[in-house]
């Protein structure tokens, strides 16, 4: 985990950063709003990744942000199995994110760009297209 605290930056570069961090090998990136010294609004920007993406990771921090100071620590990690499965909806192919444990399926949900997409062109919520989409996969795996 890399870890700083930044108190400085225009916040418009945030959505940059993080961008940047997950093409050069993230595996999350997330940031935390915080009460920094002189009472200043900060936050914390949190960046996990592999051992070997490290290096290239915090020359990107230090590239990218204001920060002076980089933290680092090693974290444990558990995950789910994963799969990506393609499911057929009635507004077409729709890809739904599965997560098994011991080969049984504990979770799914649907990818949000197709769900967006779909909202958009079909001009329906994306509340909806989300509700429908999760019908679908329920049908999908009663058929199984």
């Amino acid at each position: 985990m890399l870890e700083c605290n930044i108190d400085d930056m225009n916040p418009e570069i945030y959505g940059y950063v993080i961008e940047k961090a997950l093409e050069a090998g993230a595996l999350d990136v997330f940031m935390i709003p915080i009460i920094m010294k002189k009472n200043r609004p900060g936050i914390i920007l949190s960046v996990l990744c592999e051992l070997e993406k490290k290096d290239a990771l915090e020359k990107l921090i230090f590239m990218e942000t204001t920060t002076l100071g980089i933290r680092n620590y090693e974290v444990n990690r558990s995950a789910l199995e994963r799969k990506v499965l393609r499911i057929r909806t009635k507004y077409g192919v729709v890809a739904m994110k599965i997560g098994f444990m011991g080969g049984k399926i504990l979770k799914y949900a649907p990818e949000f760009r197709d769900c967006k997409e779909i909202a958009e062109s079909f001009c329906i919520p994306l509340r909806k297209v989300y509700e429908d989409v999760q019908y679908a996969m329920k049908k999908y795996l009663e058929s199984m």
